[in-house]
């Protein structure tokens, strides 16, 4: 198979600080007709998903402002090609098997000189390596590979040199404090992705409003059933104001009442701002945690991909459904409130409740894609999609529209889409 013709799924998982706070994503891939990826197809799987990033999709609508740290075997670590990337926002990972000579070290201090950000991946310690130790600016540790009880020497021997340190393989809140208690500057690892220790921030009862508000906008309430809710949490009504009065949306009128307000916004701006607002809070740095991420981009996805699956025959509505399915398979986290009282809450249709409680019917099967997605399952991502319809191509395109949707949607200088 050539490398115009083999296929790739591309994943994406969030690198964090000793905040919890995202500064940048590694670009997974893997060969879509294999296991997993094949030593002999690194350097085109880098390829591939270097064209994809710059030309297809574009690398601002992949990382969303945030640094992209992409493993790049030898050959693709001294060609020119590299050089095609946007510079301050690319971390180059040296992959493990790659013999850091003093040709490696003299291409690192190259790149380095044009301002790249360089990484050793999957790094063992090694005392012969201080040449390079001098140059890279981070060194990855796979900390179940290294062994916990290993880590405290390894860090004392590697904080003799200027790097940051990155835990890699995370999986455990334990794991994740013995890290952050040797000084690891970063962390990445499937652990980020389950919110067990990432409910960060108070809830208040106007959230519960929210919620209401959302589904009677699912349900086509009336206007007056909407304005009712809003009249009763002063505070969301507040924010509505504020909203729909602010310069940013293109607005010349002012606004004279709440129904005015809602009028002005509209339905689908309502929908999309209240859909934010549960993850969003007044919190702006909230928007950098990996919960409020990963709500995001899920809800958006699931909703991209009923509209082009064979699911689609259901309508505009099980399309809304489904990213309603994204958002709230995460609120029980959110609002510390198990889920089966969030969908008996909701009164959710019994196709939104089977999705969200048992992964059953075109709904379930979506989340499950969207959560397999996630974790870089992608033999088990290969299989729902037959079940969808849906070809790896579509998936990508639905994948990169949604990540690049929760950036324009929470960047203050864009408007709201619609």
């Amino acid at each position: 198979m050539d490398a115009q013709s083999e296929k790739f799924f591309l994943g994406r998982q969030p690198i964090l600080d000793r905040n919890q706070d995202i500064i940048g994503f590694e670009l997974l891939f893997r060969s879509a007709d294999v296991e997993t990826a094949r030593f002999d197809s690194y350097s085109q799987a880098c390829s591939t998903v270097i064209k994809q990033a710059l030309d297809l999709f574009g690398i601002q609508d992949v990382l969303g402002g945030k640094i992209g740290f992409i493993n790049v075997p030898l050959g693709m670590f001294l060609s020119e090609l590299l050089e095609l990337l946007p510079i301050e926002q690319t971390a180059l990972e040296l992959l493990e098997i790659i013999e850091l000579n003093e040709q490696v070290v003299e291409r690192c201090r190259e790149l380095k000189k044009l301002g790249f950000t360089l990484a050793l991946d999957d790094h063992v310690f090694d005392g012969d390596n201080t040449d390079i130790y001098g140059v890279v600016d981070i060194i990855k540790i796979d900390i179940l590979l290294t062994g916990m009880e290993a880590l405290p020497t390894v860090v004392r021997q590697l904080r003799k040199y200027p790097v940051k340190l990155l835990a890699e393989k995370v999986e455990t809140a334990e794991q994740f404090q013995v890290c952050y208690d040797l000084g690891f500057e970063l962390f990445q690892g499937y652990f980020f992705a389950r919110p067990t220790v990432l409910n960060r921030r108070k809830v208040d009862v106007s959230q519960l409003a929210l919620l209401k508000l959302l589904q009677q906008l699912s349900a086509e309430a009336s206007l007056e059933e909407i304005e009712l809710t809003f009249k009763e949490n002063p505070g969301i009504s507040y924010n509505l104001l504020k909203l729909v009065n602010s310069v940013s949306f293109g607005l010349r009128v002012k606004i004279k009442s709440l129904r005015h307000a809602i009028l002005q916004l509209g339905f689908n701006q309502l929908r999309r701002w209240i859909q934010l607002s549960l993850f969003a809070g007044n919190d702006t740095g909230d928007m950098d945690n990996p919960l409020l991420e990963l709500a995001a981009v899920r809800g958006r996805m699931m909703e991209g991909l009923h509209k082009i699956s064979t699911f689609s025959r259901s309508g505009r509505e099980q399309a809304d459904g489904a990213f309603m399915v994204g958002i709230v398979s995460l609120l029980d986290v959110l609002l510390d409130i198990p889920l089966e009282e969030i969908v008996t809450g909701l009164n959710l249709s019994d196709d939104l409740s089977a999705a969200l409680l048992k992964r059953e019917g075109e709904l379930g099967t979506l989340l499950l894609v969207a959560e397999k997605l996630e974790v870089a399952d992608f033999s088990s991502v290969a299989g729902l999609l037959d079940s969808c319809g849906v070809s790896l191509e579509q998936l990508l395109m639905v994948q990169v529209e949604a990540f690049s949707w929760r950036y324009s949607e929470y960047h203050p200088d864009k408007e709201l889409s619609e």
